[in-house]
């Protein structure tokens, strides 16, 4: 078994020819969050992978294995749920209040500008369904932000935005998830009539 100690964030530093002739790895985010994992690259390569504790392994990460060899690191499609505003009644503030409820329950989330994503969890859903939000089931890649949940922020050379990281202290008592003053019609494209049903449903 080849074992590798050693990742270079997003590559920094390394001549495009050597990144191309780099073999690669394929890892979900499961596998990513660890630091001591096993695996297999594209040549066939049994890998040992040993990182300090805390360590976060990201999509487009290079591995340094013991012979000097690189290995690129891929984020693996994977399950996720998909979040998003309701496209007739919906506005990108609610993508703002969905993620911080789902911050408050320490849900790891990846941020984008139009959408979110979380891992699958059906009392999540239902509680962002209830909050008008649309969500869908998909495969892709998953990179949730890693402040909260990572010792070192690797790979980020503005950890210091992190600092603020304390901020769990918010009383649940204002995670309700309903708006009274978010009114909707029929017609909002997603399935919200049950909303009243789920939303006293806490995923803890």
């Amino acid at each position: 078994m080849l074992t590798a100690s050693k990742l270079i964030p997003q590559g920094q530093g390394l001549a495009p020819v050597l990144l191309k002739r780099a073999s690669s790895v394929e890892l979900d985010w499961d596998v990513r969050q660890k630091s001591r994992f096993a695996a297999t690259d594209s040549l066939g390569r049994e890998l040992g992978i040993f990182l300090p504790r805390g360590t976060l392994v990201r999509g487009g990460d290079v591995l340094v294995a013991e012979d000097g060899s690189l290995i690129r690191v891929i984020a693996a499609p994977q399950a996720v749920l998909r979040i998003t505003t309701c496209t007739q009644h919906g506005s990108p503030f609610d993508l703002t209040r969905a993620a911080y409820h789902l911050g408050n329950r320490h849900v790891p989330i990846e941020l984008k500008p139009d959408h979110l994503k979380i891992e699958p969890d059906h009392v999540l859903a239902d509680m962002l369904r209830a909050m008008h939000l649309t969500v869908i089931e998909a495969q892709e890649a998953f990179e949730p932000e890693g402040g909260a949940y990572s010792a070192g922020g690797q790979g980020h050379d503005h950890g210091h935005a992190h600092e603020h990281g304390h901020g769990h202290e918010h009383a649940h008592a204002h995670e309700h998830p309903h708006d009274p003053g978010h009114e909707h019609g029929p017609d909002c494209g997603h399935d919200h009539g049950d909303a009243h049903g789920h939303a006293h449903k806490h995923p803890h």
